[in-house]
């Protein structure tokens, strides 16, 4: 596990990713619709989520993404040559966070929190640097202590995925997939939309019907238990929308994710149902489970918890069973005695 500092960062989505100038391949200014897929001999642009435009003389081939970022791009056809961020296995498996992508045959720039090969990303030559934000205008998982020379080797474009509606960053990822190509209306786009569409109904449905079930988003660390603050997280913000009641987590520092709490006091909140963060760098099931107090929360001795996917890739297809998942585990549980 990394150091308590690197991790509180991890957790909190800290400063210490803030970009500085923009490259000279980017421009500012433009409209929200200034971008376009740059046929040959076109000139290609986009307009991030930082309101920054990247403009370039033909569309960029070269690409290099987060790992999450990456996977999104990957369900509409789109393919990158080097990712940076969790992409081993996890029990065995498949990261999660790599979706339906083969990472053996990725350049990988670096698994962990602070880790990005600049020497690797040079080599790549890459044309177009891509990442989430949590939130705007820092990169998710770009290091500071290198952000200038990462900087000097391509342009970026950043997705904005903290303190909005969840619909807002599968939206900005599907134009920028289509400006990178994507066909958004071929087979396999439109059924992961059609997909998502009903499992959107499917999680209102179930939500309704188990109308003051309590449910609670977490992580946690060897010293501390964090409980998500909803409106910071796009995904639990939407699902808010759709009838999902959360516990509402307090801010405890000045990036408002989490609230933090000691292990001891791990039982402040009731809950009926428990989403456990899934990623890689977070507790496993055994290391939550080495938790007493963890064990005696009424959710967890009724074995009602589900996987949180906090950085699930924002494509229809990666979020439409993320939707089924929780609804499936919404209409199967109890609410639990306080």
């Amino acid at each position: 596990m990394a150091p308590v500092m690197s991790r509180r960062r991890l957790l909190t989505a800290g400063g210490a990713l803030a970009l500085g100038p923009l490259f000279a391949a980017c421009g500012e200014g433009g409209s929200a619709d200034d971008q376009s897929g740059g046929a040959d001999g076109e000139r290609w642009s986009f307009k991030d989520d930082r309101g920054r435009t990247v403009t370039l003389d033909k569309a960029p081939e070269t690409l290099v993404a987060f790992v999450s970022t990456a996977a999104a791009l990957y369900d509409y056809g789109v393919e990158c040559d080097g990712v940076f961020g969790p992409t081993r296995p996890v029990d065995g498996k498949p990261n999660p966070q790599a979706g339906a992508m083969d990472v053996s045959k990725l350049t990988s720039l670096g698994t962990e929190w602070g880790q990005f090969n600049v020497e690797k990303y040079a080599a790549l030559q890459p044309d177009l640097l891509i990442s989430n934000m949590f939130p705007a205008p820092d990169l998710w998982y770009v290091p500071q202590e290198s952000r200038k020379k990462i900087e000097a080797l391509a342009p970026s474009v950043g997705i904005s995925v903290a303190r909005t509606s969840l619909l807002d960053p599968l939206k900005r990822t599907a134009e920028l997939a289509e400006a990178l190509g994507a066909d958004l209306d071929a087979k396999k786009a439109a059924e992961g939309r059609a997909r998502f569409d009903k499992a959107v109904e499917t999680l209102r449905t179930a939500a309704a019907a188990n109308k003051g079930l309590k449910v609670m988003a977490i992580t946690g660390d060897a010293e501390h238990f964090y409980v998500a603050v909803p409106d910071s997280y796009c995904d639990l913000n939407y699902f808010k929308d759709l009838g999902v009641e959360f516990v509402e987590g307090k801010k405890s520092d000045e990036w408002g994710f989490w609230e933090f709490l000691s292990w001891e006091n791990t039982d402040k909140y009731h809950a009926d149902l428990i989403m456990v963060d899934n990623r890689s760098s977070a507790m496993s099931a055994e290391q939550l489970a080495a938790k007493a107090t963890w064990r005696q929360l009424p959710a967890v001795k009724a074995g009602q918890t589900v996987p949180w996917a906090m950085e699930e890739r924002y494509s229809y297809a990666g979020y439409a069973p993320v939707l089924e998942r929780l609804a499936a585990a919404i209409g199967k549980a109890e609410r639990l005695p306080a």
